[in-house]
C-alpha cells in the first residue's frame, strides 16, 4: 500500500467489519439452529479484536503517508481512524463482557 488513500480504505473496511463482527455473531446464533450464542461470541469477539488491530495499523500507515504527501487526505484518514478505533473498542468491550461472564460462572 503505497498511497494513504489505499491504506485508509483498507482501515475503514477492516474497522467496519470489526464493528459488525459481534452483531453478525449474535444474528448467526439467533437464526441458525446449531450455533449457541455463547459459542458464537467466543468466535466473534476475538475476530473483532484482530480485525480492529489490523485496521488500527492500516490507519496509522495511512496517517504516516498522508503526513508526508503533498495532497494530504485528512478526511479519509480521519474516517479510517474512527472506524479502526471504534472496532477496537467494540472488541475490547466484548472481551470484557466475556471475561466477566466467565468470572461469574467460575464463582458459582
Amino acid at each position: 500500500m503505497r498511497s494513504s488513500r489505499a491504506a485508509a480504505r483498507t482501515a475503514v473496511l477492516l474497522g467496519a467489519v470489526a464493528l459488525l463482527a459481534i452483531p453478525a455473531g449474535i444474528v448467526a446464533a439467533q437464526y441458525l439452529n446449531g450455533i449457541a450464542l455463547l459459542r458464537a461470541l467466543y468466535v466473534a469477539v476475538p475476530a473483532a479484536c484482530v480485525l480492529a488491530v489490523v485496521a488500527v495499523a492500516c490507519a496509522r500507515r495511512a496517517r504516516f503517508h498522508a503526513a508526508r504527501s503533498l495532497r494530504g487526505g485528512s478526511g479519509s484518514v480521519r474516517a479510517a481512524r474512527f472506524f479502526a478505533w471504534a472496532g477496537l473498542y467494540a472488541g475490547i468491550t466484548g472481551a470484557l463482557a466475556l471475561a466477566v461472564y466467565g468470572a461469574l460462572r467460575w464463582a458459582q
